[in-house]
């Protein structure tokens, strides 16, 4: 399997990453970012654009994959809605419309988050943008496409966030996520779940597109 990786930099995308590199049917993965990123693997090679709302000079490096698990996406503080449209909606959507193009048996699989709201119509301006995120990502004639609602995250092997109000919070809370992860289950779930998960989907598919934190725990 060949594997494209946006946001590969990020807590969720390192997480992801490592399952990659680590899966014997994995023979290649590509990260795709602004940046380069420090993991090194003779199966890993990079694609750094400095805009990412224009693929269209590397679009011949995106060609030939099975998989996409696009792991980007700014925390929604601070921001406004247009701003947080463009860098969610517009820069995803974006991405995922020039991939459906250029690869029509890929499984696409998006980090989208707990509580997103599908209807575009509720008072939570991040969850609005995610629905709208999500249903136009349903839309893509991709083979199979996945949006993936974890809760809160445990990172696990070293990975810490590249927000610092996160690490923050990991930081603090980080002692008790075991045992509250053991009391509840459903609700929390770990960076290598997450990659673990989207392997298992991108094999076998699932039985629904729309995946919360037991979805993926099972998985």
């Amino acid at each position: 399997m060949r594997v494209l990786i946006f946001g590969a930099s990020g807590m969720v995308g390192q997480g992801v990453l490592r399952e990659c590199l680590a899966a014997d049917d994995v023979t290649a993965v590509r990260a795709v970012g602004r940046s380069s990123i420090a993991q090194r693997s003779g199966k890993l090679d990079e694609v750094v654009v400095p805009d990412l709302h224009d693929l269209g000079s590397v679009a011949d490096r995106l060609t030939n994959f099975d998989a996409c698990f696009y792991c980007a996406g700014p925390s929604a503080a601070g921001m406004s809605e247009a701003e947080y449209s463009r860098a969610t909606y517009d820069l995803t959507v974006g991405a995922a419309t020039t991939l459906a193009k250029l690869n029509t048996a890929m499984t696409f699989v998006y980090v989208s988050g707990s509580g997103t709201d599908s209807t575009e119509k509720g008072r939570v301006m991040w969850a609005r943008v995610k629905g709208r995120t999500e249903n136009a990502l349903l839309r893509l004639p991709f083979r199979r496409a996945y949006m993936f609602r974890p809760g809160m995250i445990q990172p696990l092997h070293g990975i810490t966030s590249k927000t610092k109000s996160y690490r923050i919070i990991y930081s603090i809370m980080g002692p008790v996520l075991p045992a509250l992860k053991s009391l509840f289950p459903n609700a929390i779930t770990t960076t290598e779940q997450v990659g673990r998960a989207m392997l298992a989907v991108a094999r076998n598919g699932y039985s629904k597109p729309l995946l919360d934190a037991r979805d993926i725990n099972s998985l």
